[in-house]
C-alpha cells in the first residue's frame, strides 16, 4: 500500500465514520421526544432520570476536583507573569472569561467522556454480545429510542449544569490564589469577575457544552453498536469511544472558538 492509498484509506473511512454518527444523531433526535415527560414514554422518562444522575451527579466531585486544581494552576501561572508588570488584578479576568469560555466546557467533556462516553459503549457493546439488541428488534422495540435517546435528553441537561459548575469552581479557585496573594475578599473578587465577563461569555460555553454532549453520547453509542466479538471487543469499543469522542471534542473545541472569535472580531 503506498502513500496515497493510506491516505485515501484515512479519509475515507473518516467520513464513514462522520457520516454514521450523522444518521445516528438523526434518529436520536427524532426519538428524543418519546423519552420526554408528559408526552413521551413514562419508562423511557424514568430511564432518563437514572441517566441523568450516572451522567451529572455522579461527576460532580471529579469536575469540582478538576476545576479547582485547573483554575488555581491558571491563575498561579498567569500571576506570576503579570506581578512582574504591576498587574496582578487582570488574574480575575484571564480566570472569569477562560474558564466560562473554554476551560469549564472542555474539562467537563473530558470528565463525561472518559466516565459516561466509555459506559455508554460498554453498555450497549454488552448487549450487543449478549444479543439483547437483536431481541429488542425481534420484539418490534427501536434499540435507538430504547437505549441511545435516554442517554441524548440526559446528558443536554446534565452536561450544561455540569459546566455552569465548572465554571464555578474554577473561578472560586481563582478568588482563593487572589486572597492567598492579596488578601482580595471574596465580594471584591466576586464584583470583579461581574465586571470581566457577559451573557455571551457564558452562552458561548454552554453552547458548546450541547454540542460536545451530542458528541459523546453519539460516539459511545455508536462504538458500543458495532462491537463485533466476545468480552474482549467490549473494552475496545469502550477504549475508542473515548480515544474518538475527545479527539472530537476538541476538533469541535477549535471550530466554535475560531467562528466566536471571527463574530466577536467583526
Amino acid at each position: 500500500m503506498n502513500v496515497l492509498e493510506a491516505i485515501g484509506g484515512g479519509v475515507t473511512r473518516g467520513l464513514a465514520y462522520v457520516g454514521g454518527l450523522t444518521i445516528q444523531f438523526w434518529s436520536g433526535l427524532c426519538a428524543s421526544p418519546r423519552v420526554l415527560p408528559v408526552v413521551g414514554n413514562r419508562g423511557r422518562w424514568r430511564t432518563a432520570m437514572q441517566q441523568m444522575a450516572a451522567i451529572g451527579v455522579d461527576a460532580v466531585p471529579m469536575v469540582g476536583l478538576m476545576s479547582v486544581c485547573a483554575g488555581f494552576i491558571l491563575a498561579m501561572q498567569t500571576g506570576s507573569e503579570l506581578r512582574r508588570w504591576g498587574a496582578l488584578q487582570y488574574v480575575m479576568d484571564v480566570v472569569a472569561v477562560g474558564f466560562t469560555r473554554e476551560l469549564g466546557p472542555l474539562l467537563t467533556a473530558i470528565v463525561v467522556s472518559g466516565r459516561s462516553g466509555s459506559a455508554f459503549s460498554a453498555e450497549i457493546g454488552t448487549m450487543v454480545v449478549t444479543s439483547e439488541i437483536d431481541a429488542l428488534r425481534t420484539m418490534g422495540l427501536s434499540p435507538t429510542e430504547f437505549v441511545l435517546a435516554p442517554k441524548y435528553v440526559a446528558a443536554m441537561i446534565t452536561i450544561p449544569c455540569l459546566t455552569i459548575l465548572s465554571n464555578a469552581f474554577g473561578i472560586l479557585a481563582g478568588a482563593a490564589f487572589m486572597y492567598i496573594s492579596t488578601k482580595i475578599t471574596l465580594a471584591m473578587y466576586l464584583r470583579y469577575v461581574a465586571n470581566s465577563i457577559d451573557l455571551h461569555d457564558v452562552v458561548t460555553g454552554v453552547l458548546k457544552s450541547i454540542v460536545f454532549a451530542t458528541i459523546i453520547v453519539n460516539v459511545g453509542c455508536m462504538e458500543g453498536f458495532r462491537t463485533r466479538g466476545g468480552p474482549d471487543a467490549v473494552g475496545r469499543s469502550a477504549t475508542s469511544a473515548v480515544v474518538w469522542s475527545t479527539y472530537l471534542v476538541i476538533l469541535a473545541d477549535v471550530f466554535f472558538t475560531a467562528i466566536f472569535y471571527l463574530v466577536h472580531k467583526s
